[in-house]
Order: structure tokens, then C-alpha cells, then sequence
């Protein structure tokens, strides 16, 4: 049964950092690509960063790059979302989720599991 966990979430100022964690069960990354998504209120579901399952590049949306960096351990079956320089505007439920082959896309269509969400607040 695969099963996506995200952590790390919580509210920060401003300007600050924040490093989301994606534990995963019941599959093995390697053969995954895995991305991060988020969902503000009101709004659809966003690509933010994947990791194609291939070769391991990393894309990012623009809103992200140069601020966000997305990085994955294998061996420990896990994403990570290294998030900095946070706006207000970055508020909203991140995802990770994961697609088996070599995906590189940033659209939710393409990923076939979810984990349940963590919410990171950007508010002083």
C-alpha cells in the first residue's frame, strides 16, 4: 500500500525558510518521479518542483526557482522541499506526490499518489 507522509510544515515570517519532508511507504522512489504541489484557498492545485524518476532533474514552476530547491534521498524512500525567501503569497497546503517513470511535469493529472497535505503559513 503506498502511502505518502508530508512534514515540516507551520507558520513563518516573511522572508524566512522552511524544509518540507516527503516520507513514503509501499513503493520504491527510484523508479518515481516525485513532486511537490500546493493549494491555496480558492485556487487549483499547483506544480511546484519534480524529480523525474529517470535521471533525477529537477524542474521548478517559476514561482519557485531561485527560492526553492528540491532534492530526494532513495535509500531512505524521501523528498525534500528546501523552501526560502518565503512571501505571503506562498501560503497554502503543499503535497508531494509521485508518478511512476521517467515524468517530468508539474501537472497533478500526471501523479497517481498523494499524501494528505502540510500547511505553511507565510504571515508576520
Amino acid at each position: 500500500q503506498v502511502q505518502l507522509v508530508e512534514s515540516g510544515g507551520g507558520l513563518v515570517q516573511p522572508g524566512g525558510s522552511l524544509t518540507l519532508t516527503c516520507s513514503g511507504s509501499g513503493f520504491t522512489l527510484y523508479y518515481y518521479a516525485i513532486g511537490w504541489f500546493r493549494q491555496a484557498p480558492g485556487k487549483e492545485r499547483e506544480g511546484i518542483s519534480c524529480i523525474s524518476g529517470s535521471d533525477g532533474s529537477a524542474y521548478y514552476a517559476d514561482s519557485a526557482k531561485g527560492r526553492f530547491t528540491i532534492s530526494k534521498d532513495n535509500g531512505k524512500n524521501s523528498a525534500y522541499l528546501q523552501m526560502d525567501t518565503l512571501e505571503s503569497e506562498d501560503t497554502a497546503v503543499y503535497y508531494c506526490a509521485i508518478a511512476w517513470g521517467p515524468i517530468e511535469s508539474l501537472d497533478p493529472k500526471r501523479y497517481d499518489y498523494w499524501g494528505q497535505g502540510t500547511q505553511v503559513t507565510v504571515s508576520s
